[in-house]
Parts: C-alpha cells; structure tokens; sequence
C-alpha cells in the first residue's frame, strides 16, 4: 500500500521529490485515537510545501526544502481549542463558545431502536431546527437520546435527508466501502483536479523585493466559505502570500471562535448573492481572481450563475475549488454535512471508542475538516501551478468524507492513555500573539517550514464584514488576480 505522502504526491503526477527536499519528523499517536492523525496530516501539509516549492521554482529557479513535524500537524488539526484571549485579569486564557459546547454534547452517536447507531448534527440554527423537527424533541442529551432510539437508523437517516438537515448512521469502514457512495469515492483520488476551459497561459507574477517576493504574491482567492475546511485552505493561501478576501453576509450564522481561528490574513465583506447588486459585485470581483473557494450544497451555486463553467467563462484561468462533505457523484452527493457527519459514515467514529462498534466515538480533532482544508489548498496550488505553464481553467474537488477514507487506510496505532495532547511547552512555541480590531489573540503559527519563503500571516484575522468587496492595488497585478459558506447550507 502506498504510504500517505506517496498518495498525496501521486496527485501532483511528477514523481517523488528528491530525498533530502522534504523532511517528517515525528509520529502518533500525539492525541488518544487509534488512527494516525498527525501523520496523515503531515503528509498533505508536506505535500502543500512541495506544491509551493514548484510555484516558486516557476518564479525564480529554485526551489525549497520542506519540514513538517508530525506532532505540529496534529496540533492543527485542532487549533481552535489551543486559541487564547486575556481575561479581566489581563492573563490569556481559552477561547470558550457555552453555546458551541451545548451544542457538542448533542451531536454524538446515539443507540437506535435496530440495534444501531446514529449521529443527528446540529451545528447551525437553521439545521439544528431542522434535526429538532424530525425527531420531535429537546436539544439536551436526554431528549436527544430519547428520540432517536425511536428510530430505526436507516430511516432516521432518510428523514433528515428529506428534511434537508445534516446526520449519519455509524458504520463501519467496511460497511462503508461496500455503499455505493463508498464505492464511487473509492475510485476517485484524494484530491480531483479537472480542466474546464481553455485560456492563455498566466507566468506567476515576478517578485520586486518586497512583499512580492513570495510564492503567491499577485494572487488573488475569493472564500466563500465558513467553518473549518473551505476557510483553512483559503488560510493557508494567504500565510503563502495571496490576497484572499472572505465573502459572507450578514444573515448567515457563523461559529465566532472557528471565524477567528481560519481568518488570518484574509480581509472580509459582506455580499447577499440572492441579490441583484450582491450578485453584480462578486462577478466583478471574479473577473480580477485567480482562485474561488466554495462549499456550499451542490448546486446551490449553480443556481445563482456562479458554477466552476460560469466562472471559467467570466474570468477564462480561474481556479475553482469546491469543498464538500460528500463529493462529488454517488447517491449521498446532494447531502450536506459536517466533520462529525464524515467521521460517522466512513468508519472513523465506528473504530474511535472502543474499536469495536459497541461504543462508537468522535476524533478528538477535527481531522477530516482540517486535512480537506489542507488537501483543497494543495489542489489549488497544482492547479496555480498548471495554469502558469499550459495555461486553462481548473476545477478542484475535495470532501470530508474522502479525507475520512484517506486517514482511516493509513492504518492505526496504540496509544497508552487518555487525554493525551502536546505538553504546554509544545503549543507556546508554536503559538503567535497578534493583535486584531476584536483585541490581543494568541493561536497557533503556520505550522510548515519552508528553506526560503517561511509561510506567514501579513495581518491579522479581521472583522467580519470589515473590508470593502474590492482587491488590493498590486504593483505587479496581471490579469489575474485569485481565492465554502459550509457544506450544509
């Protein structure tokens, strides 16, 4: 079997890189979970230095080494629970969202009345009253727990997909692979890059000594994206030195730590696509990027005239990067879904409590939101990458539930005890305080090493809505420019 980093460097198609160029340290288990998180994640985020290394290569002649250290990789995978803000006291301590915790306890695997096991998600308030009405009760354990053993899990399943709501039946990863949705993902690759239009050739604009002296300066990225996957790859764009603006607006919940945690060195405005003057100005923006990041349901953006083919027509090059939880094809595509949703159909809550299916369990990371983040920047890069020498319009896809296949077939590991996590001297040296409008935040650095070109952020995680919807002026522009409101909208 190949190992992770040969499958994430089989999607780049180049062969591997030279054998001093990349260098992973360390090893799992970092967390207490049987799978090999850290690993797997230091293997794409390897993956996303070698693809920098060729953009910078293309740019300048050379290129870079790359280290990644498989503890650091595990310690982004769930970045948020490391973030700190200072108290009254004026000490830094946790970020704490009582309303995101409430709503943890509730969005776990529950028994069912044939024997099963199911996990509802209530994320959002939108689909938390969605997942509410179909089971007819309160959202606290007891109730919750209640309802759902009323239930037969396939059926329960059915409702929440009718109601357009987000939830899973645990199976096991056999189980999975044997559905047809498992089946259709397992003959894709990790990370899909499609061409979709023909255009001219775009050279990666050259460096003039200053801030354009990085891999992506001149590149642009709309993000239409919240909550974790979509907005960590635009993140990583951007600590690459893109320009990347964040689209939201005003009336679509967000989740405030996870805002403030995938946000830095992005700007933020606020557009309404439904409309006619939200719609007018993002094609404006369009036809200057080089990179839209999407994850909203399939076909929702379609509907509204930005798809990958209309964007490929408004600004002929563009690199159009679609996050999901299901992917693309198979009878599950339509569904939304969430990190806990992905865990929950492709085995890894199956085999995460006691490994036996007895006594499912959640990741205690958010492993499959975080590695499709890092595997949607990678294709983006290919993609940059690609474009920069034959020219075209490119079309990416990636999704949690192949990210959740992709760690669970890199096998498992013993690990000794529970809460096991990084020492405190550990995360302070990865730890960076910066100083946005909300006040002082200290959170994880870019977690990559990069020989020339160290990824970092130029400015701080900003205010939602706080920018105006334009790019910034860049002496050395081209055509270009460049860069998923989440997968349950």
């Amino acid at each position: 079997m190949k190992t992770a980093f040969e499958e994430v460097m089989e999607i780049r198609g180049e062969g591997m890189p030279e054998n001093d160029a990349v260098k992973i340290t360390g090893a799992d288990p970092v967390f207490s979970t049987p799978f090999k998180l850290g690993e797997t994640c230091a293997s794409v985020l390897a993956g996303v230095g070698v693809a920098v290394s060729d953009i910078w290569e293309l740019k300048t002649g050379r290129r870079q080494n790359v280290a990644i250290d498989a503890r650091h990789a595990a310690a982004a995978l769930r970045s948020t629970l490391y973030m700190q803000q200072p108290g009254p006291d004026g000490a830094f301590a946790p970020v704490v969202n009582d309303n995101h915790e409430a709503m943890l306890k509730i969005t776990q695997p529950w028994p069912t009345k044939d024997g099963r096991w199911f996990l509802p998600h209530f994320g959002l308030p939108n689909l938390k009253e969605r997942v509410l009405g179909v089971l007819g009760c309160e959202p606290t354990p007891e109730s919750v727990s209640k309802a759902v053993a009323q239930w037969n899990a396939l059926d329960l399943e059915a409702a929440i997909d009718e109601a357009r709501a987000c939830g899973g039946m645990v199976r096991s990863n056999a189980e999975w692979l044997a559905h047809p949705h498992g089946r259709a993902l397992k003959a894709k690759p990790i990370v899909e890059i499609f061409k979709i239009a023909d255009s001219d050739p775009e050279p990666f604009p050259m460096g003039d000594g200053s801030r354009n002296d990085r891999p992506l300066s001149g590149i642009r990225a709309l993000d239409l994206t919240r909550i974790l996957a979509g907005p960590i790859a635009a993140r990583t764009l951007a600590e690459n030195g893109a320009d990347v603006l964040m689209v939201a607006a005003e009336h679509l919940p967000q989740i405030d730590e996870h805002v403030m945690d995938t946000s830095h060195g992005k700007r933020s405005c606020f557009l309404n696509l439904k409309t006619a003057e939200g719609a007018s100005q993002l094609t404006e923006l369009a036809r200057g990027a080089d990179v839209f990041s999407q994850g909203y349901r399939p076909g929702m953006l379609e509907g509204l005239g930005f798809g990958p083919e209309d964007l490929a027509k408004i600004r002929p090059g563009i690199v159009y990067l679609s996050i999901s939880c299901f992917g693309a094809g198979g009878p599950f595509s339509h569904r939304g879904g969430w990190e806990q949703v992905a865990q929950t159909v492709t085995g890894l809550c199956h085999d995460g409590g006691d490994g036996s299916g007895n006594q499912p369990g959640l990741l205690p990371a958010a492993a499959c939101d975080y590695t499709t983040g890092y595997l949607g920047a990678y294709g983006v890069l290919l993609a940059l990458a690609r474009r920069a020498r034959e020219g075209g319009s490119y079309h990416v896809r990636v999704s949690l539930c192949q990210s959740g296949m992709f760690i669970y077939r890199q096998g498992k590991t013993a690990f000794a005890e529970p809460n096991m996590d990084l020492t405190n001297s550990e995360r302070d040296a990865l730890c960076i305080d910066t100083q946005p409008a909300l006040g002082p935040l200290r959170h994880l650095g870019p977690i990559l090493q990069l020989s020339e070109t160290q990824p970092h952020w130029t400015r701080p995680t900003p205010v939602l809505g706080g920018d105006a919807p334009e790019w910034l002026a860049t002496a050395t522009a081209t055509q270009a420019g460049a860069g998923a409101a989440d997968a349950a909208e």
